[in-house]
């Protein structure tokens, strides 16, 4: 035995037992996924809907609660639930089908996906002539959420919000773009529901400020972020639009506030260009 402690069968059975840890952590990892929702009536709302999508047409209460296991009572409430939210449609007394806020969610995850998967590129593209980070969001609610980001070591930033991180719309290159799309109703909207709370000194805090802000944005096509997020770092954005002209995300450049160079917004006006054609919208020459 002692003539295998440290030979070629002993490095065979530690490696063997590296495989082995290996998968039992994978197996430990999969079974730790939950089989079905924790909360019983998400689990039931999630059967009527299977249920709805396997028709074409609307189908009566009584199938429905017979199709999914459920008692017709048990089934009514938790449709009328669903119908308030647009997930389900009540076509006639009794009977229902899918409702029109499922297909707004799935055009809007379609979408996000597309725009991701048409922006990776590009975005690569961009990142080795900047050799600063480059970043991808879009909008949801009063924040934009990261989605993609390009960066190295190399930059000499540290990148703080990682894919899925947020950051409020007055604050950020990108949120401003969103900002400027609205009309000016919608945005006064904003300003009172998130009272234009302020992260650093540079931080616009004002409505009127906002305003004139914002009124830049739409003059000049693109957007910048002058350290009003984090001290120290600057943005420049520019948007990406999709075949129906809708501003459906936004391209930005972080760089520390001394080394971002106004000479790389034709390039990432460029490449937004470029992301948005992927997507099928059209450009005019005043474009």
């Amino acid at each position: 035995m002692r003539q295998c402690e440290n030979g070629p069968c002993s490095q065979q059975i530690r490696q063997r037992f590296k495989i082995e840890d290996y998968k039992t952590t994978m197996t430990k990892q999969k079974t730790d996924i939950p089989a079905k929702p924790t909360v019983q009536v998400i689990e039931r709302m999630f059967t009527l809907i299977d249920v709805l999508a396997s028709r074409e047409d609307s189908i009566s209460l009584k199938d429905i609660s017979e199709k999914a296991g459920l008692h017709p009572s048990t089934a009514h409430r938790i449709l009328n639930d669903l119908a308030t939210g647009r997930f389900v449609d009540r076509t006639q007394p009794g009977s229902y089908r899918l409702g029109m806020r499922l297909l707004e969610l799935g055009n809007l995850v379609k979408g996000r996906l597309n725009v991701r998967d048409a922006a990776v590129a590009p975005m690569r593209e961009l990142h080795k002539l900047t050799q600063q980070p480059v970043n991808l969001s879009v909008r949801q609610g009063d924040e934009i959420v990261y989605i993609e980001r390009a960066f190295s070591e190399r930059s000499g930033m540290q990148v703080v919000r990682a894919i899925g991180g947020r950051a409020p719309l007055h604050l950020t290159s990108v949120g401003k773009l969103f900002l400027a799309a609205d009309d000016p109703q919608r945005t006064r909207a904003y300003a009172s529901r998130t009272g234009l709370q302020g992260h650093t000194k540079n931080s616009i805090t004002e409505l009127d400020a906002l305003e004139r802000e914002l009124s830049k944005v739409r003059q000049y096509g693109q957007a910048n972020d002058n350290e009003e997020l984090e001290l120290g770092v600057r943005c420049m954005a520019a948007g990406i639009y999709d075949d129906q002209e809708r501003l459906v995300a936004g391209l930005s450049i972080s760089a520390p506030s001394d080394r971002l160079e106004e000479n790389w917004l034709p390039k990432l006006k460029e490449t937004a260009r470029q992301i948005s054609e992927s997507l099928g919208h059209k450009h005019s020459k005043a474009q």
